[in-house]
């Protein structure tokens, strides 16, 4: 049998080694799950599936989250590209329209529009026979990534908030490079994220918002001043 070497920080490693935990035993589990999410997704997304039958096979995603899945396979295989990349996922994002995934980028102040040019740049087209036809190895780490990151939060549902935190997160692909170099890295992402959910619980409370998605961009603010401030305490005083 095979062996896989599971690096642990300094901290946790030493929290195993005190704890006795089964490591082998755990490891295999959570490797076992994770290869069971991705390839569930992949094989759903990229056969030809119409919205009903994608539902059922994705449960837990969105219905934009699954629209966005669909618009990055079209885009891959209208480029002709070989795979479906990071940069595709992103694009399906940014193609949806309406997600919250691009409220957090606009708090964030990256517009939208400014990622899809910077995504032309380094997305050129490539002829391929058998275009779109499976995930690259970065998108699938995006998207298993993506399904950590909504456990990890404690939501019940997968949605474009969780993807682009995932896409910022994974470190080879195209869409994270280009989302880092804009400002939004993971953990930038993962806060506004976290405030963007407890901004738009608020907002469901206030229904006489003349203009919900301002209203909704206000809220995220007011949640995530304190956390940058904290923040920005404690980097001062580690210096």
């Amino acid at each position: 049998m095979p062996k896989i070497n599971v690096y642990l920080p300094d901290d946790l490693a030493e929290a195993v080694r005190d704890s006795g935990v089964p490591v082998s035993a755990i490891c295999q589990r959570a490797l076992d799950q994770a290869v069971r999410r991705v390839n569930a997704i992949r094989s759903a997304v990229l056969s030809d599936t119409g919205p009903e039958d994608l539902a059922a096979r994705l449960p837990n995603f969105t219905e934009r989250a699954r629209t966005t899945l669909r618009l990055a396979v079209r885009q891959a295989r209208e480029q002709g590209a070989p795979e479906v990349g990071t940069e595709h996922l992103l694009g399906g994002l940014l193609d949806e329209g309406g997600n919250m995934g691009l409220q957090v980028l606009r708090v964030l102040e990256i517009e939208p529009d400014r990622l899809t040019r910077e995504l032309a740049h380094v997305s050129p087209a490539v002829a391929a026979e058998e275009a779109g036809r499976r995930f690259s190895g970065p998108a699938a780490n995006a998207l298993e990534l993506t399904a950590t990151e909504a456990v990890g939060m404690q939501h019940n549902y997968i949605g474009c908030e969780h993807l682009l935190v995932g896409l910022a997160q994974e470190p080879d692909g195209t869409a994270g490079k280009v989302l880092r170099s804009l400002g939004a890295d993971a953990r930038a992402v993962r806060r506004t994220v976290s405030a963007a959910v407890a901004g738009y619980a608020h907002l469901r409370t206030q229904k006489s918002a003349v203009d919900p998605q301002a209203a909704l961009a206000a809220a995220v603010r007011k949640e995530i001043e304190p956390l940058i401030r904290r923040i920005e305490r404690l980097e001062n005083a580690a210096q």
